[in-house]
């Protein structure tokens, strides 16, 4: 059972995956969104991983996640998608081995890797500890050249792709939601499917729901393109740094980047210092910096699923990229009738209460 007409909210990699699957099902879709690709998208440093902090319940998800990564760029070749492996040390030793073990009786592709297998793996790289772990099974995708490589592949199938325009709220119709009003003018829907990252908990408040999400700022460095110098992702003490597929190094203090503070400018040439010491003969130089707000629900976990009316769902998490394979066909499933209860029961904004 499908519905006549879906509506997603943000083009960026949740979104466009959202509609990709809708598309793929039959459904008739519209995406609008403001900027091309989303606003933390573009930002995301978009490691591919099941990795460290997680219960063992959400590292199950992940992983089914990044299993999903291998059927979506297959069915959509323009996707830019690499499982290159992680090298992983940014964690005491003590901390780094229990990770280990609890991650491998979970059943993750993980080893222990000396400083010769690191360098190895890595010969361009400095500062090598001891030993490290590698993942071979963790990846990376280009996020925003992902999500514009759905969306291109939905409109040829007859989506229509709205950009640059502002929503500005939900239109209510008694308990139901009925459509949105935006900058160019109002628009009706059978069912609204916000993918909106940062911007979701606004849209919702509009019909006086209360998502709880936040989103802290991340700083990243974007090199100028160079020759291949790193074959996977590096996930180091001083820096998390991997290389994109045009040859640029991005890098942050971690993962998602963390707050630059009142100086950006300084944060950035700082970091960018950091990351010249790791690969101190690729002759890097800084082309630009990015500061991301990341949209992350307040117990870490994501928030997917019908919210608070009826026609109106979400899809709002931190590791979007991680997971925006899986949650793209399990949205799309569920918007069009198919309840997943199991997958996705822990992950309702009915568990903030």
């Amino acid at each position: 059972m499908g519905f006549r007409q879906v509506t997603v909210v943000g083009s960026g990699i949740i979104g466009a995956s959202i509609a990709w699957h809708l598309t793929e099902a039959g459904a008739k879709v519209t995406v609008i969104s403001n900027a091309r690709g989303g606003v933390a998208t573009p930002r995301s440093f978009a490691w591919i991983n099941a990795s460290w902090g997680n219960s063992e319940s959400y590292f199950r998800f992940r992983i089914r996640a990044m299993e999903e990564w291998n059927r979506l760029a297959a069915a959509v070749p323009a996707i830019p998608y690499l499982a290159c492996g992680g090298l992983c040390w940014d964690l005491p030793p003590e901390k780094l081995k229990a990770y280990a073990e609890e991650h491998r009786s979970w059943g993750y592709g993980i080893r222990a890797v000396s400083r010769d297998e690191i360098a190895g793996l890595e010969p361009h790289l400095a500062g090598l500890p001891d030993f490290a772990l590698h993942a071979a099974n963790e990846g990376a995708a280009d996020p925003l050249a992902t999500a514009e490589a759905l969306i291109a592949d939905v409109r040829s199938k007859g989506a229509e792709i709205l950009t640059g325009i502002d929503v500005r709220s939900l239109i209510m119709d008694g308990n139901r939601i009925r459509g949105l009003v935006t900058s160019d003018g109002d628009h009706i829907a059978d069912t609204i499917v916000v993918a909106a990252g940062a911007g979701t908990a606004a849209l919702a408040a509009t019909a006086g729901i209360d998502v709880a999400i936040e989103s802290p700022p991340g700083l990243l460095v974007h090199s100028r393109p160079t020759g291949k110098v790193l074959n996977g992702l590096v996930i180091g003490e001083k820096a998390h740094i991997r290389q994109t597929a045009e040859g640029r190094i991005v890098a942050g203090s971690d993962f998602g980047g963390t707050d630059p503070g009142s100086d950006p400018d300084k944060a950035a040439e700082e970091l960018f210092a950091t990351v010249q010491t790791m690969l101190p003969d690729a002759g890097l130089e800084l082309d630009f910096y990015t500061v991301g707000h990341r949209p992350t629900p307040k117990d870490g976990l994501p928030i997917i699923g019908p919210v608070g009316r009826d026609g109106l769902y979400a899809a709002v998490m931190h590791s979007g990229v991680t997971l925006a394979p899986l949650v793209g066909r399990l949205v799309a499933a569920e918007v069009l009738g198919e309840p997943q209860p199991e997958m996705l029961a822990p992950y309702r904004l009915s568990r903030f209460g």
